[in-house]
């Protein structure tokens, strides 16, 4: 069964990159933006995780607003995109893992090197006129994974982006559960883990659930990036009913 799952995950990747090698340079935004959001959703079906989309106080997606979630596992790109595909900012060392790294690149995605000022300017102005553009821009403040149960502190400084290109913050809240709707510890990619250590124990594991809960937006005006970065947090935080 194992082996089946491993099996599918290699010919599901490979689908990946002949579709960017080959249909990316055919078709529109609007082409690319289905095939990743299917895409997306046929990977997490592989891996036995569905997707629970809630709405808490708020309606649809904001058709511009940057998008802020907490950061729990490698997965949750791909649950976001199987709702929005959208632009993400990751850390550098995602684009050196064999063949997700590369599709990655191709869907857009924004690398950041941790630690790093002048990659933040660097990129700063890329995620303003995308937001301007109006394609939808994410990212996990928290700068790296956490285990399920806790946050860590939100990075203030890519909050900027909302506040220059004048749209509000979207907060995000993501967790996996399994079928009790307990915290599911087998979607947490912490410490050391590699992704391929972790896509094991995904394989392994009982089916799980992502829920993804669209919180109200955040409004920027006149805020700064200091203020915005707790709020957001706070406003996961109580989505997901952990102490702030």
């Amino acid at each position: 069964m194992i082996a089946l799952g491993i099996l599918r995950v290699v010919l599901h990747l490979l689908r990946g990159l002949l579709t960017c090698a080959l249909v990316f340079p055919l078709v529109d935004s609007a082409g690319r933006t289905r095939r990743i959001r299917n895409w997306s959703i046929d990977l997490l079906a592989i891996f036995r995780v569905s997707v629970v989309v809630r709405h808490t106080g708020c309606g649809a997606l904001a058709p511009r607003a940057l998008i802020v979630a907490n950061h729990v596992s490698w997965l949750d790109i791909f649950v976001i995109n199987a709702m929005q595909p959208c632009r993400f900012v990751a850390k550098s060392d995602i684009r050196s893992w064999p063949l997700l790294g590369y599709l990655c690149a191709r869907s857009g995605t924004i690398f950041i090197a941790r630690g790093r000022v002048r990659d933040v300017r660097r990129i700063f102005q890329d995620l303003v006129n995308s937001i301007r553009n109006g394609e939808h821009v994410a990212f996990f403040p928290e700068g790296t994974t956490c285990a399920q149960g806790g946050l860590l502190p939100f990075h203030a400084n890519l909050f900027e982006a909302a506040i220059d290109a004048g749209v509000p913050i979207q907060p995000m809240a993501l967790r996996y559960v399994d079928a009790e709707g307990k915290l599911a510890p087998q979607a947490d990619f912490i410490g050391d883990m590699t992704f391929a250590q972790s896509m094991m124990v995904i394989l392994k594991a009982p089916r799980l659930s992502a829920e993804l809960i669209v919180l109200p937006l955040i409004d920027t005006a006149g805020a700064h990036r200091r203020e915005l970065a707790p709020v957001a947090r706070t406003a996961i935080a109580q989505a997901l009913g952990y102490e702030h």
